[in-house]
């Protein structure tokens, strides 16, 4: 009887942990669906690399009094240091590099759009890996259907803007910034075993801010004047974005896995389009809805699965 109390004990707890994670994930959604937003508007003011630099100067300061509160007497592991620079420099640096500019020449709602072909490529890459280690990810059909409906909303979104504005380059970055994210989200999965959430995100965050510093000083001519509207931007996207935002999205790898994580991200179109049309005044054309559209069907049915008996949650 006490072991049955004991395992009963253990599955809320993971049931929590996965509620929670839940939680994060959809607060994450949030944040990075107006970040583009905030981004398109920064980027008038600050160059695509000095406007990664500011924007993670003030998320290090926000990850460093948490990591203090969290995790005061945890230390750098040496087998893991390299591990952690790689991450923050796919991540944080080359992810923003490739997004900041890639935002420069398409809409928000479009590259937010693009970024959605994330969930696909982690699929792909979680079941090429699970190959190579002999250790194979399964899938259902019906998700990679779904996947192939929400590429093809993206390819469909991506090619009526380039007929009209020829932003080829813009969607280029895009890709370059999709497939930043999928590196970052393998290389951190290897952590958990060492450090915690909160120390892996600030160790990230600092190497990648520190690979930001070399692009950004070729950039400081280029700097304009700030207003408040836009310090406002920034310090949105370097806290809730930057700091807050990638604990959470960690955190949720951590309880749930790369693959469902990823799939959340799908959803950011339909924060980023939302936004744009009230904030910025965008526009999608009526067969870039049509690709919205398939986006968010192919998210429904790349996500879908049988819900697993409780026992199976531990």
């Amino acid at each position: 009887m006490p072991e049955i109390t004991l395992n009963l004990y253990y599955q809320i707890i993971r049931m929590n942990k996965r509620k929670k994670a839940y939680g994060a994930l959809f607060a994450t959604v949030l944040f990075w669906g107006f970040s583009f937003i905030s981004t398109k508007i920064a980027l008038g003011v600050f160059p695509p690399m000095s406007l990664g630099l500011l924007r993670f100067f003030i998320a290090l300061i926000f990850l460093f009094i948490i990591k203090q509160k969290l995790a005061p007497k945890e230390k750098l592991n040496p087998k893991t240091i390299p591990y952690l620079f790689a991450a923050g420099f796919s991540g944080v640096t080359m992810y923003f590099f490739f997004e900041n500019n890639g935002i420069a020449l398409v809409s928000a709602s479009e590259a937010s759009i693009v970024v959605s072909s994330i969930p696909v490529l982690i699929m792909i890459t979680d079941r090429i890996i699970g190959k190579i280690k002999k250790e194979p990810v399964n899938f259902k059909p019906v998700q990679w259907i779904g996947c192939l409906i929400s590429i093809g909303g993206v390819w469909l979104v991506a090619g009526v803007s380039f007929a009209i504005s020829g932003s080829f380059l813009g969607y280029i970055y895009m890709v370059g910034a999709a497939l930043s994210w999928v590196i970052y989200s393998f290389l951190t999965r290897t952590l958990f075993k060492s450090h915690s959430v909160i120390f892996i995100v600030f160790w990230q965050s600092a190497a990648g801010f520190i690979c930001f510093i070399p692009f950004s000083v070729m950039e400081l001519h280029a700097w304009g004047q700030p207003s408040v509207t836009i310090i406002v931007h920034l310090l949105f996207l370097g806290i809730l974005c930057s700091a807050i935002g990638h604990w959470f999205y960690v955190l949720a790898i951590e309880n749930l896995n790369v693959s469902v994580s990823g799939i959340f991200l799908n959803l950011i179109p339909l924060v980023t389009v939302a936004a744009g049309f009230f904030m910025l005044g965008e526009r999608l054309a009526p067969m870039q809805w049509c690709g919205a559209v398939l986006v968010i069907g192919g998210v429904t049915l790349a996500g879908w699965k049988k819900k697993p008996p409780v026992e199976t949650l531990l």
